[in-house]
């Protein structure tokens, strides 16, 4: 199966980290990425102010600049199935990605914790935190500045059991058959409290991924969500966190502003986010 990979960029340092990310994860599986970059005004007022000139030189250096960075992948690359695409568009970036995802059959978005401009208003940037709220067609991995490949061994998959997730889980599945990792569930209460509808879905997750290396984690809460999360990474060394986005879920809560201010576990190692299925 080839694998449609769209890697977002702003030719920063911190995309470039994501890049290289994504070339080891999938060094050995054969893999079409597309490399995304857009330039729109945020304000169309100002489109006023600006010659036809200016943008159009800034369209051929973007698209010379997108021409180099393919090239530069290319000389990382070690797998001779890796082929390598590039898209420029003046859309806005939201439209553009959805576009960009439904043109070419995209699997995976990978882009770092900045986003496509490298905004530093959050932890995560503003545009990555749109891109998670907003595109809902396939899974995004956010990938740590400055972030070295680690083979993910363990992955760790947050749960309260409060729903059953069924075929959502198909991309985590994907993601283990890559390196042979192990699905590390964790609950944040202890297990003596689990209602018979968490029970229920527990009971269906074990069947669900009774053919994939996988272990049930109860971590109890002396404190935040956040922090019993962050205190499961270091304690298994996690090296991808997964959580499943869906309507009032605990990752919905952390990309408000205030908690987002708090939260640093995301700055640690990638995090794949999950679309909820309609």
């Amino acid at each position: 199966m080839r694998h449609h990979i769209l890697l977002p960029t702003d030719f920063s340092d911190n995309s470039w980290s994501a890049i290289l990310y994504a070339l080891k994860l999938y060094a050995n599986e054969p893999c079409t990425f597309y490399f995304l970059h857009t330039w729109s005004f945020k304000n169309p007022t100002s489109r006023t102010y600006i010659t036809s000139s200016f943008i159009d030189l800034n369209k051929e250096e973007a698209k010379k600049d997108l021409v180099e960075l393919k090239d530069k992948a290319k000389a990382e690359s070690i797998n001779p199935d890796h082929k390598f695409k590039t898209v420029y568009s003046t859309e806005p970036l939201l439209n553009t990605i959805k576009n960009t995802i439904k043109e070419f059959k995209i699997n995976l978005v990978i882009m770092g914790t900045k986003g496509a401009t490298g905004a530093k208003e959050f932890i995560f940037g503003s545009n990555t935190v749109n891109i998670i709220n907003k595109i809902r067609l396939c899974p995004i991995l956010i990938i740590p500045d400055a972030y070295d490949f680690v083979k993910p061994t363990q992955i760790a998959f947050p749960t309260d059991f409060n729903r059953f997730y069924g075929d959502e889980l198909q991309p985590l599945l994907e993601l283990t058959k890559l390196h042979n990792s192990k699905i590390q569930v964790v609950h944040v209460n202890v297990k003596d409290n689990l209602t018979q509808k968490q029970s229920y879905n527990l009971a269906m997750l074990k069947a669900y991924l009774e053919d994939h290396p996988s272990s049930i984690n109860w971590k109890p809460s002396f404190g935040t969500k956040e922090q019993a999360i962050i205190d499961f990474i270091d304690e298994f060394d996690i090296n991808i966190l997964t959580m499943i986005n869906y309507k009032h879920s605990f990752i919905e809560s952390f990309l408000n502003e205030p908690v987002i201010q708090k939260i640093g576990f995301h700055t640690i190692i990638p995090f794949l986010v999950i679309p909820e299925f309609k």
